[in-house]
């Protein structure tokens, strides 16, 4: 029974994680900057960092009891893009427009969180090219684990985000420079971060290729 629990706990932590997700887009989802409904911005910080701590715990506990399983290796990636990325897609969504100037013809908008929709693009095009190469260098049969990089960028977007929620719900960067400015460098750091922690998957593919043995690091 007790190992059974062991081989079921960090599985079940994944799987919690995805339930927190759902609860965190829940509450960002009531929320409207500037003033409406701020509390529901605040629950979904803790709700997001509640998430994002069971991601670090089911990998700890997977390694620490070896119990490392298939389901753990398809779903913990799964649940972490669908938080991550879930939570990118909403802080360049309506719910944080600041209108700066209207005209007849056009308007044109700030975002209160500095994430713009080309941000969340290329966030993306990074998770599905490390998605497509370890798919295709598992499929040959070769190790292709996470590598540090990786985690660095999974690190700081799990800072990043609670982070920018906070200062754009609390603080109002429209009318405080110093809150713009700590989006700004919040998220063009953790977008150069995602951009470089894709190239050694780059390498390490050209690694494999070349060589047909362990990219893994």
């Amino acid at each position: 029974m007790h190992s059974l629990v062991r081989r079921q706990f960090p599985n079940a932590l994944t799987v919690l994680r995805l339930v927190f997700a759902a609860a965190f887009f829940a509450a960002l989802n009531a929320y409207r900057f500037p003033t409406e409904d701020r509390i529901w911005a605040n629950i979904a910080i803790a709700l997001f960092i509640v998430a994002a701590i069971t991601d670090a715990l089911d990998g700890y506990y997977a390694r620490k009891w070896n119990v490392i399983s298939t389901f753990g290796r398809i779903m913990d990636p799964f649940c972490d893009k669908v938080l991550v990325l879930g939570a990118f897609i909403y802080l360049a969504g309506p719910r944080f427009v600041v209108p700066e100037w209207v005209t007849e013809k056009d308007t044109f908008f700030t975002m209160a969180t500095g994430v713009y929709p080309w941000m969340v693009v290329v966030i993306l095009a990074r998770e599905l090219l490390v998605t497509g190469v370890r798919g295709v260098v598992e499929s040959s049969g070769v190790k292709f684990g996470s590598m540090w990089s990786g985690k660095a960028k999974m690190i700081l977007q799990s800072i990043t985000v609670p982070c920018i929620i906070f200062v754009t719900a609390n603080f109002r960067p429209d009318l405080h420079a110093w809150a713009m400015w700590a989006c700004h460098v919040l998220v063009y750091a953790t977008l150069l971060v995602t951009v470089w922690s894709g190239l050694p998957y780059i390498t390490g593919l050209r690694s494999v290729m070349g060589t047909g043995g362990d990219a893994s690091a």
